[in-house]
């Protein structure tokens, strides 16, 4: 690859991935996008990050590093179309960055939609919120080839927040694995806080308000966790539905099922945004109340 700035693709142009897009123009990179059939929203996003709007063939020709950053339904129809580009002839090696909230055996089909081909692969689980000021989220990084694995830490230099896991039998898998047993605690819990507020709502009000003033009394901090992790949960749930999906076959076994029950509350989260929305307001209520 070239020693001046890399060219990217950061596709899509959502919250996470036009923040990350933004970090690194800011560095002096070129960074490319898809907006075929995108919001105004998003080409909005786009604009302001600094990205630049070309066809799917197009960025794969010019891009040196292409990042998938989607919602976890959409990763492997996307990989798939970078696939059949990259199955052409290309002039110079490029790497597609699978960065989805999906399970190791997910991202090992994906990784092999691109054996036989010029592409490389990198597997990458980014952990955090989305790059702001100071801040940066993690991308933890893994893959077969280490020298493909440098060249994605050597990122680094261009705003990214990249740490590559590494040592005896790290491949392609280990950084999802990474994603999904952070993601089963962190995202599982504020699955856990929803179903019981619910539950204790549903039984009666004077319930889930015995139920906040307990939690006051026996888990502040657990009451803590739960006013800040409710709230921001609401508008990203029918993204985490498939996530929880995805966590519970990376658990497998009887075990897994805890996590589809999660994924039918986030199901239930996203009717209640688009229906009556009396299970926001039980929810938003409870956390009121708690912060007082």
């Amino acid at each position: 690859m070239s020693s001046t700035a890399p060219r990217l693709a950061v596709v899509a142009a959502g919250v996470m991935g036009a923040a990350v897009a933004k970090r690194l123009t800011s560095f002096g990179c070129t960074v490319y996008t898809n907006l075929e059939g995108r919001s105004e929203a998003t080409r909005k996003r786009a604009q302001d990050a600094g990205m630049i709007d070309l066809s799917v063939n197009e960025l794969v020709l010019k891009s040196d590093w292409i990042l998938s950053i989607l919602p976890p339904r959409d990763a492997m129809s996307f990989a798939e179309k970078i696939q059949k580009v990259a199955g052409s002839a290309l002039h110079s090696p490029r790497t597609f960055v699978d960065c989805n909230a999906v399970n190791p055996k997910t991202v090992k089909r994906i990784a092999a939609l691109f054996a036989g081909t010029s592409m490389g692969f990198v597997d990458a689980s980014i952990i955090g919120w989305p790059p702001k000021d100071d801040y940066n989220p993690t991308f933890y990084a893994s893959a077969e080839d280490v020298k493909i694995l440098d060249g994605f830490t050597a990122l680094s230099k261009y705003g990214l927040k990249v740490s590559p896991l590494r040592g005896e039998g790290v491949g392609v898998g280990d950084a999802s694995a990474l994603k999904m047993s952070h993601a089963g605690i962190s995202k599982g819990t504020a699955g856990l806080y929803t179903t019981m507020v619910l539950a204790a709502h549903a039984s009666s009000p004077a319930t889930a308000d015995a139920l906040m003033r307990e939690l006051q009394i026996s888990q502040p901090i657990l009451l803590d966790r739960l006013v800040n992790d409710v709230p921001p949960m609401i508008p990203k749930a029918y993204r985490w539905i498939r996530e929880m999906e995805e966590i519970a076959d990376f658990v497998g076994g009887s075990e897994g099922d805890v996590y589809r029950g999660i994924a039918k509350v986030y199901e239930r989260v996203e009717k209640s945004i688009a229906g009556d929305q009396e299970d926001i307001a039980t929810l938003m209520s409870f956390v009121e109340k708690a912060k007082k």
